[in-house]
């Protein structure tokens, strides 16, 4: 046999994974196998794998005898609709997918072959953790993943698929990368597992009620995205690449669109006469996008609030809006915390901002303020004021106290701001202003009641409108809804040259 037709078989071998009945156990499961997700993944024979000789180098425990190709990881690179990429595929056939010294070298190297080359990285991840036979050694391949991570961030887009286990210190990766993706019922993520939790705090909870996909996407907030299966998780990374750049240099691609009147009559009515009537803000965002281009992150996680990349006559946006479906559509902890964490996303990779405003204030009581609303509200606050891509706001009704501040106003650097007619701009309320501003006047009046809604109605004529911001210039346009759409097209086109140059720093101290 000729060096060459062993290095053939050697290669056969490495692209079976392990053999034939270690597939068989994964298909059983309801997964596919790492190379079959790389495939899916990827353009039709795109793939160029790398490393797939590589084997540990582990003598203890008689390890010198279970050897296979690839060290349970594949590595490459490839195009999705015909852009470069960088991925890797943890392979749970093969030692169930721990990382080891060797596997950690192929995903590093990966990772500074994707920085250098300014192109995405995606990882698949499935793995046990940590290999337990090379110690410290697998450790500090972790640590040296971590280091990349970071510095990687904001360089180019990192997206994490969860499609398996992924415990202990293997968590904190994709915690580190921009987005990540859980399968259901197949995935889960935790720092300790359920047998820890028990012998430390005697608590009986099972894997996927301590950190399944459900579990991330509803209370956490770990999860931005869940997949019914491997299929779909692969189809939403290729979807989700779609609206972000190749790296922090370049724009998001544009989509061939073709300009008409762009006016929208189904924006017309969404927003109900009663101030304290709920409406769904997706109704809006529908109204304003192009059809059927909304991708909604966390959308199962801090409710009152929707985040999500769109497109806007074929253009790339980010948009963050307040739900009034959901808790009046306050901010609070979580929301906050989830709008500031979109807004840096989106300000790394040059998607400008569209901001959709119906907000009472924050959410008051013990719990939000225990749990460091002032600091999380602050977040938010932050990360806008720190954002230099196009930003554009638009109040659809109620924008009162320092919320209205904080989402996006005028004040932190917001580049267009437009209201609707019946927008509401003030400090609070008309109810609850008027009964502190004219307390004496309600007190003393034969018919307090009359008098209130008096003075209720003075103070909105004076103050709940968005004229008086109009005439300071904090609101740059008053528009019908119908125009919405038309308006934003024109403002987002105007910005396309927006350069804003800040103050030279090592970097700023955001309020973690």
């Amino acid at each position: 046999m000729t060096k060459f037709e062993i290095l053939q078989d050697k290669l056969e071998q490495a692209r079976e994974g392990g053999g034939a009945h270690r597939v068989d156990k994964q298909h059983e499961k309801g997964k596919l196998t790492a190379r079959e997700r790389v495939h899916l993944l990827l353009d039709p024979g795109s793939f160029e794998e790398v490393g797939a000789l590589v084997t540990h180098r582990t003598t203890d425990f008689d390890m010198q005898d279970q050897v296979f190709y690839g060290d349970g990881v594949v590595t490459g690179y490839g195009t999705i609709t015909g852009r470069l990429v960088y991925v890797f595929a943890q392979d749970f056939t093969v030692f169930g997918g721990s990382l080891s010294e060797t596997h950690a070298e192929k995903i590093c190297k990966l990772m500074d072959m994707a920085v250098k080359t300014g192109a995405p990285l995606i990882g698949l991840n499935d793995s046990g953790g940590a290999r337990i036979q090379e110690g410290v050694r697998s450790l500090g391949g972790y640590a040296d993943i971590f280091y990349r991570n970071v510095q990687a961030s904001g360089v180019i887009p990192q997206l994490s698929a969860i499609m398996g286990p992924c415990a202990g210190g293997a968590v904190y990766s994709p915690a580190m990368t921009d987005f990540t993706i859980m399968v259901e019922h197949t995935s889960y993520m935790f720092v300790t597992g359920p047998n820890v939790v028990k012998t430390v705090t005697n608590e009986e909870v099972t894997s996927e009620e301590l950190g399944g996909a459900s579990t991330h996407s509803t209370k956490s907030g770990v999860t931005h995205l869940t997949a019914a299966n491997d299929v779909l998780c692969l189809k939403q990374l290729r979807a989700l690449l779609s609206y972000l750049p190749q790296n922090c240099e370049e724009k998001p691609a544009d989509l061939p669109y073709t300009l008409g009147t762009e006016v929208r009559e189904e924006l017309l009515g969404i927003v109900p006469e009663n101030p304290n009537q709920p409406y769904d803000m997706r109704e809006v965002i529908r109204g304003i996008i192009d059809p059927e281009s909304f991708l909604e992150i966390h959308d199962r996680y801090a409710e009152n609030i929707v985040v999500g990349f769109a497109r806007l006559a074929g253009k790339s946006i980010g948009i963050i809006a307040n739900q009034p479906y959901s808790l009046a559509g306050v901010l609070d902890v979580d929301s906050s915390k989830k709008a500031a964490r979109f807004t840096r996303t989106c300000d790394c990779f040059n998607v400008p901002l569209l901001v959709l405003v119906d907000v009472p204030g924050f959410l008051p009581g013990t719990d939000q303020e225990w749990n460091g609303i002032i600091t999380n509200g602050a977040k938010l606050l932050y990360a806008l004021s720190e954002a230099t891509v196009p930003r554009v706001t638009v109040i659809t009704r109620k924008a009162y106290g320092g919320a209205y501040d904080v989402m996006n106003s005028k004040h932190i650097g917001a580049d267009f701001n437009f209201a609707w007619p019946g927008a509401e701009i003030a400090v609070m309320g008309a109810k609850g202003a008027s009964e502190i501003i004219f307390r004496r006047e309600i007190k003393k009046a034969e018919d307090p009641a009359a008098k209130l809604a008096e003075k209720e109605a003075e103070y909105g004529e004076k103050f709940a409108n968005p004229y008086r911001a109009a005439q300071r210039g904090f609101i740059d346009e008053v528009i019908y809804p119908q125009d919405t759409r038309r308006k934003l097209i024109r403002a987002f086109a105007s910005l396309e040259g927006k350069v804003t140059v800040l103050p030279k720093k090592k970097h700023g101290n955001i309020p973690l």
